[in-house]
């Protein structure tokens, strides 16, 4: 194989963002080659990926489903392996030089922390790592070789706007928000949405959890600490813009009141593509844009009253320690229990504002404090819900 080529471990290869992480993959075969393949429980979707793209090796979550796995693809010389520790070991494999975590929830945090230690660059897409554990990964790389190119369109779209710039000479971060589903709503209105109602993303096709995050603008408030923690700037500079189009996936305002921003179709194929390059820039990674398309490009305020999740990030970033680490434990339970029908949409406000204020505060935490403070923040999230009903 020619040196050039990296070799990417895609970590929820089954997922929307994994999916379209083998699409560029295989659009540019003289540069990348997907070395490992994981999913959680999609046997026969991380199956059917491995024999197109035959991956060195495949991990799956559920340790039950090994067998089925081994017997597709182990007579192939594909290795085959289960489990947690089985993918913290395949991210810092010697023959992988890019991670992609494209999992869902607090499960990227291990792999991501495996593959720092290993010395390998990251193209995240898994944002709860920051909002998680932010302080302790940037100490974690400042000690390491490793670099995060962030996949999320609105990070990468800063990451952008900045090449170039003077971090100094930076005013604002703007990150632009669709709205969601429930934009034009009422309070009233949203309080009894259905999990049908708030998967109804208007833009952007995206798996069902980060679909809900966003139509509670929860997924802005975890992209406003990921932000800070990305790019070193300050809480009070980094804002959310709702831009209903999304054709604007965020902007930097600078001292003297330039602002540069990011414009492109809603599609991810162009930050995971820019993530991948390292932030090289890739020929077809998206299609393209005619601005004529697009000439009524709108900005509005968040509201705050009607989306309270929003807030959080203030509440998070001005307490640190295993606030946010809590707020996202609390916040992956009532989604799961809203999109089961067991919470109203209205209530998953209220799980994580009860359980953050029910969970001890750990001030200066390292990585056994955030296992325990997410262990606790979903037994009392669960607790909460509990006594809602």
């Amino acid at each position: 194989m020619n040196d050039s080529v990296k070799n990417i471990a895609v970590l929820g290869a089954t997922g929307s963002i994994g999916r379209q992480t083998l699409d560029i993959i295989a659009s540019h075969p003289e540069r990348y080659r997907a070395v490992v393949l994981t999913a959680g429980s999609k046997v026969d979707k991380l199956i059917e990926a491995a024999l197109v793209h035959r991956p060195r090796r495949v991990v799956i979550g559920q340790t039950a489903l090994l067998p089925e796995l081994e017997a597709a693809l182990s007579p192939l010389g594909i290795e085959c392996a289960a489990g947690d520790e089985a993918l913290a070991e395949c991210v810092d494999a010697d023959d992988v030089d890019i991670v992609v975590t494209a999992t869902v929830g607090y499960s990227g945090l291990m792999p991501t922390v495996r593959a720092i230690k290993g010395g390998k660059d990251i193209a995240l897409a898994n944002k709860e790592t920051l909002v998680v554990a932010g302080e302790m990964i940037n100490r974690m790389l400042s000690q390491s070789d490793s670099k995060i190119y962030p996949v999320d369109s609105e990070h990468s779209a800063i990451a952008q706007c900045l090449a170039g710039e003077d971090m100094s000479r930076v005013r604002r971060l703007l990150i632009t928000a669709s709205g969601g589903p429930f934009r034009t709503w009422s309070a009233e209105r949203m309080a009894v949405a259905t999990a049908a109602d708030a998967l109804k993303h208007p833009n952007w096709s995206m798996g069902r959890k980060i679909t809900i995050d966003s139509a509670t603008m929860m997924n802005k408030a975890f992209e406003i600490i990921e932000a800070h923690y990305l790019f070193g700037v300050e809480p009070s500079r980094i804002e959310a813009v709702v831009h209903p189009q999304s054709i604007v996936h965020s902007m930097v305002e600078f001292v003297d009141g330039a602002v540069k921003a990011q414009m492109g179709l809603p599609d991810m194929h162009l930050p995971i593509a820019y993530a991948l390059g390292c932030h090289a820039r890739l020929d077809g990674a998206s299609g393209h844009m005619s601005l004529t398309d697009y000439s009524n490009l709108t900005f509005e305020a968040p509201d705050t009253d009607r989306f309270p999740c929003l807030a959080l990030a203030k509440t998070a970033l001005e307490r640190r320690g295993n606030t946010a680490c809590v707020i996202n434990a609390a916040n992956e339970v009532a989604v799961a229990e809203f999109l089961d029908g067991t919470i109203r949409f209205g209530q998953i406000y209220d799980v994580i504002e009860r359980t953050l204020a029910s969970v001890p505060f750990v001030a200066v935490p390292e990585f056994d404090d955030y296992v325990a403070s997410n262990a606790e923040a979903r037994a009392k999230a669960a607790e909460v819900i509990k006594s809602l009903n």
